[in-house]
């Protein structure tokens, strides 16, 4: 029997289209926001799109999920995947429209890009690099991705870097941390790249 990979729906966005990849590489998925459905899952992925405040809002509003979430991941040690908003809610907290409190699963905070030359544009859009760091672990692999995000997780450990990107200076692209790992870049939008680390994310054995 297939494994089950619950992907997360709190409204954050980029839903559908994770679903499509992630079933495109064979995944068997459970779109839920059922906190039973979490704790039965093999493999839970975190998306998110917006804000780091109207995602963690839409998260806790919905009752007991959190609690599954940490069950599942922090106490039974399922591999667990967040994908842009959804890494950076890993975080302790995110500065975006004010403090906003994370999962607090890895840490640090997430704050605003600085654009330090004026030829650097903030969003962070569109196709850049993905360079693992010795803490990457056996997911990620070098290659290019697609980004999309204004803010960027800023870590407390070096050691749970797991790759970064150049963007007017080094952006964390990736973090990680035992049956953690959270992407900034978008996977279901970087094509082949993207594809591959998903069935890597799904052979992963933490």
């Amino acid at each position: 029997m297939a494994e089950t990979v619950a992907l997360i729906d709190y409204g954050a966005g980029n839903l559908h289209s994770v679903e499509n990849a992630l079933r495109t590489v064979g995944a068997a998925v459970q779109v839920t926001a059922d906190p039973d459905a979490v704790r039965a899952a093999d493999r839970i992925v975190l998306p998110g799109v917006g804000s780091f405040r109207a995602c963690a809002r839409g998260l806790t509003a919905i009752p007991g999920l959190v609690d599954a979430m940490d069950e599942r991941v922090r106490g039974g040690g399922v591999p667990f995947l967040g994908v842009c908003v959804g890494m950076q809610l890993l975080a302790d907290r995110g500065l975006e429209h004010g403090v906003t409190r994370g999962l607090g699963w890895i840490g640090g905070e997430v704050r605003a890009i600085e654009r330090t030359d004026p030829a650097i544009k903030v969003p962070h859009m569109g196709w850049n690099d993905v360079a693992p760091t010795a803490h990457a672990g056996t997911v990620l692999e070098e290659g290019e991705a697609y980004y999309l995000h204004s803010y960027h997780f800023a870590a407390d450990d070096p050691q749970t870097i797991a790759a970064m990107t150049d963007h007017g200076g080094g952006i964390v692209a990736a973090v990680a941390r035992d049956n953690l790992l959270g992407v900034q870049f978008h996977p279901e939008k970087s094509q082949a790249y993207g594809l591959a680390l998903l069935t890597r994310f799904l052979e992963w054995r933490p």
